[in-house]
């Protein structure tokens, strides 16, 4: 599940596609992607303009499912195996979305997901964001900074950059 070209200019790092996403070969084209288009302020004629923007998961197929019914973690040998080959043929990149804790692991190293998405609201080459699932409707309001201070910088970002 990874589309990009060598004039993205904003590249998204998320965990690993689920089943729908999985079928449909789009990465987000579900709820979460909805939620996170919004964080945007994007349409979907943006956000999959392969010119503009580029995905690359932390695994790059549907991972399965957990014994609880939850989608397993991204399998542990895609991202070494790959995304430095990958981040070599996009020489344009200038923001990295790092979406959910998988990514903000590898990308970042320890720490929780709340610290990490705090920590990098004010600038750099990495902004980290909690998975936009329905779960974070309930971080969100734990965390009414990230509405304040991460979103009008993602939005702002965007705009530049597309």
């Amino acid at each position: 599940m990874f589309r990009a070209s060598a004039t993205a200019r904003l590249l998204v790092i998320s965990q690993a596609p689920g089943t729908k996403v999985h079928a449909s070969g789009l990465p987000f084209d579900d709820a979460s992607g909805d939620r996170l288009r919004n964080w945007m302020g994007i349409g979907r004629d943006v956000f999959y303009d392969d010119t503009k923007l580029a995905f690359m998961p932390m695994g790059f197929c549907y991972p399965g499912r957990l014994p609880n019914g939850g989608d397993a973690p991204p399998r542990l040998e895609c991202a070494p195996l790959w995304h430095g080959r990958l981040l070599a043929l996009m020489p344009q990149v200038e923001l990295i979305l790092l979406v959910g804790g998988y990514a903000q692991l590898r990308y970042l190293g320890k720490g929780s997901m709340t610290e990490a998405v705090r920590a990098h609201a004010a600038g750099g080459r990495f902004l980290p964001l909690p998975h936009p699932s329905w779960r974070t409707i309930g971080w969100e309001k734990k965390n009414p900074w990230f509405g304040r201070e991460v979103l009008p910088r993602l939005k702002a970002e965007m705009a530049r950059l597309t």
